[in-house]
């Protein structure tokens, strides 16, 4: 974590602000006056509040109806939130290509705005859940018999309550939506461009480090921030251990129901748009998009074929999971201890809060950091395919510690020293204990990482190599290149990376784990 971490985000702030040893004032002023960097932060912040009042209101009713309710076809509502929240970000702006195209708003801030949205209506609604089903719904009753009506009973019992767990989510989502690469590089370019698109185009277009390296400190002073209060919020939203049973819907309960049934089915929309479109060539239907997975598209445009680039992508994402497990377990079961000394509870506490940072940080900046640091001896790896797993590692770390460390601490401390009174050794009290209890949750942890990986695209766009492209970047140079056939081609191998994503969480669902909801309630 420290080589390939904290050192190149250290790198880039040692740039932005210090590029002679001192600190260059004028320098900073200059790049944060310009009035084009005004305008991406003005944007950046707009978009993001707008996403996140939008996915808070459509996430609600989800939450509600998947805390509450119990009914026939809650399992295939509660994957259909999911399953968003995990596709690659450059499939999900495929897909809002796919559905608005030939529409005034491809290619607009409105898509833009449902691509934010349909990524994180997750988060609200796994996030809100977890605290409401932990709500004793006697309170709620108490107030209908003295005659409140619904939306009295919601704004003054139920809002005042959840009001922790939704300060959380609206915070995760804000950080989410202001820190997006892949869904507005696709949707917006240059023309709608956040603080982190600019990042890229400063890097890759313009080679104006400078800029670049101050936008990136810029943003790392915000995630810290909201991390910070993130994690403030989040202990106040901890939710009780108890859980209240489902119930069968009631005529009362008909507008939410139909409200989260129609968010469910809004969810699938993209999706479906994105087959449709990916079976269709000059207006007829046909697999030929699929046939031409296995050419390099016209003209030979690139250097291996969507397959080979599928390839690429599940290696990576196997030695990424595997680095990610092997981090992300040790510093579950470190965390999950609880030591006597302040000092060495205020140290897990630092711990924890240094885990959660690739989360939050530009994926962008840890990519550039690693082109500007990892570039002389004995340290060189700018060439190095290990840079790729790497950096998708630090990005699937926090998502596997979150996972793990809600079961690893549910197990008493008795248990252990139970164990350890016995003569097991403390190697064998991890295994047998920590590790036979947390089984399933690792392996809910292990294909939640796999998925991140596979589909991560802000750093990987930076470290990659022509001939050893992965599958999202492979897309996005297609959707870069002239012609339908290449399109079509960029709409198919979406599908694909999406269909393998989906099975994976299938396969998680399966374990009935809600790794996003153990991932959302932790302290971020």
């Amino acid at each position: 974590m420290t080589v390939f971490f904290a050192w190149p985000v250290a790198s880039i702030v040692g740039r932005g602000l210090f590029p002679d040893g001192g600190f260059d004032a004028v320098g900073v002023a200059e790049v944060l006056s310009r009035p084009r960097t005004q305008r991406v932060i003005g944007f950046t912040v707009g978009l993001a509040a707008a996403a996140t009042a939008i996915t808070l209101v459509l996430g609600m009713p989800v939450a509600y109806v998947l805390a509450r309710l119990r009914f026939r076809g809650r399992g295939v509502l509660r994957a259909a939130v999911l399953v968003p929240f995990v596709l690659p970000t450059v499939v999900v702006g495929i897909a809002f290509r796919a559905l608005l195209r030939d529409t005034p708003f491809d290619g607009s801030v409105v898509a833009i705005l449902g691509a934010l949205v349909f990524f994180n209506i997750a988060v609200v609604a796994r996030t809100v859940a977890v605290s409401w089903e932990s709500l004793d719904p006697r309170q709620e009753e108490a107030a209908r018999v003295l005659g409140a009506g619904p939306v009295r009973v919601f704004a003054t019992i139920t809002l005042r309550r959840l009001a922790p767990s939704i300060a959380a989510a609206a915070s995760i989502v804000f950080l989410f939506c202001s820190t997006a690469f892949g869904t507005v590089l696709v949707l917006g370019g240059a023309r709608y461009a956040t603080i982190e698109t600019e990042i890229w185009l400063l890097t890759t277009q313009f080679l104006d480090l400078r800029a670049a390296a101050v936008l990136s400190v810029a943003q790392l002073v915000v995630v810290v921030l909201l991390l910070v209060g993130t994690g403030w919020v989040q202990r106040r939203a901890a939710p009780q251990r108890r859980s209240f049973a489902a119930r069968a819907p009631r005529r009362r309960d008909a507008p939410v129901v139909v409200a989260a049934l129609l968010v469910g089915v809004a969810l699938v929309v993209p999706i479906g748009a994105l087959v449709e479109r990916s079976l269709r060539s000059a207006g007829e239907w046909t697999l030929g998009n699929y046939a031409a997975l296995a050419s390099t598209g016209s003209r030979n445009a690139l250097a291996v074929t969507p397959w080979e680039a599928l390839g690429n992508s599940l290696g990576f994402a196997a030695a990424a999971t595997g680095l990610a497990m092997l981090v992300g377990l040790v510093a579950a079961i470190l965390l999950s201890r609880s030591p006597r000394a302040p000092g060495a509870r205020r140290g897990l506490t630092l711990l924890d809060g240094a885990l959660m940072l690739p989360l939050g940080v530009s994926a962008v900046t840890v990519g550039f950091g690693f082109l500007v640091t990892l570039n002389a001896p004995p340290l060189d790896l700018r060439t190095s395919p290990i840079l790729v797993p790497v950096a998708q590692a630090l990005v699937a770390v926090p998502l596997v510690v979150r996972t793990l460390l809600p079961v690893l601490r549910s197990i008493g401390s008795r248990m252990r020293e139970a164990a350890a009174s016995l003569g097991a050794a403390p190697w064998r009290v991890i295994l047998t204990i920590d590790l036979g209890i947390a089984a399933r949750a690792a392996l809910a942890a292990t294909g939640l990482a796999f998925t991140v990986a596979l589909g991560e695209f802000g750093a990987t766009t930076f470290l990659s190599r022509p001939d050893a492209a992965t599958l999202p970047v492979v897309i996005y140079r297609l959707i870069g290149l002239p012609g339908g056939d290449n399109a079509g081609m960029a709409t198919a191998a979406s599908v694909v990376l999406a269909a393998v994503c989906v099975a994976v969480v299938a396969l998680v669902e399966r374990l009935n784990l809600q790794p996003t909801s153990a991932t959302t309630t932790g302290a971020f």
